[in-house]
């Protein structure tokens, strides 16, 4: 029987964030739960690794991450030469979570001089509106699930073609812009096509238990010069 342990609760303007620990016979897994929804876990995260993978690959100086999650994301970006990672997460417990050293992964990331964590929305930070301001190498959002399966109804206009003229325009010449989503996603796809440069759909097969699913990763990649 899985016993599950409730590390960390906070109950904000947005709902509840909680942070759980399950154990079974078959080990550990940390849980993150968003607003009522089941938002990542500690079980399954090479998507999560390979969102960062793509700024790592690349050799991107400076990056850019959406969403802290259980930070696996971050983690795999600083497996590389970067020199400066921003991390903006809109739950400020998270920050605090994670300043705490709940997880290993969240301890080794605020131990590292390259990692700067900032409060707030990344939609608001693309559009200048608040710190920090790029240009950055590599722009990765991992908000929620995507544009078809919201944690927060908010986090829509993030996918919509404004936004993410808004998120190219930050990108350093060269540039690569990547959205997590929890499935293929045409919409998304056709308002990245439609700005300059090359969109590549990369689709992830994921084994969840006894279900076979395909996570996506959509990548703009910003003309040099």
């Amino acid at each position: 029987m899985d016993t599950v342990e409730t590390l960390a609760r906070h109950e904000g303007p947005r709902g509840e964030v909680a942070l759980r620990r399950r154990t079974s016979p078959e080990g550990t897994v940390e849980e993150l739960v968003v607003n009522g929804a089941f938002a990542m876990d500690s079980t399954e995260t090479a998507t999560e690794v390979e969102l960062g993978a793509l700024a790592r690959r690349r050799g991107a100086a400076r990056v850019l991450v959406g969403g802290l999650g259980l930070g696996y994301t971050a983690a795999e970006v600083l497996a590389g030469t970067v020199a400066v990672l921003d991390v903006v997460e809109l739950e400020e417990c998270l920050l605090d979570w994670a300043r705490q050293g709940l997880t290993p992964t969240w301890a080794a990331l605020v131990a590292d001089p390259r990692v700067r964590l900032h409060a707030g929305d990344v939609a608001a930070v693309l559009q200048g509106t608040q710190a920090p301001l790029g240009p950055w190498d590599a722009i990765l959002l991992d908000v929620d699930n995507g544009p078809d399966f919201l944690l927060y109804e908010t986090n829509a206009g993030l996918y919509t073609p404004d936004l993410l003229r808004a998120a190219y325009d930050r990108l350093a010449s060269g540039g690569v812009l990547a959205v997590w989503c929890q499935g293929p996603t045409a919409d998304l796809y056709a308002a990245l096509a439609a700005l300059p440069g090359s969109v590549t759909e990369h689709l992830l097969p994921v084994r969840r238990g006894t279900r076979d699913l395909t996570y996506a990763i959509y990548t703009l990649t910003r003309p040099p010069g």
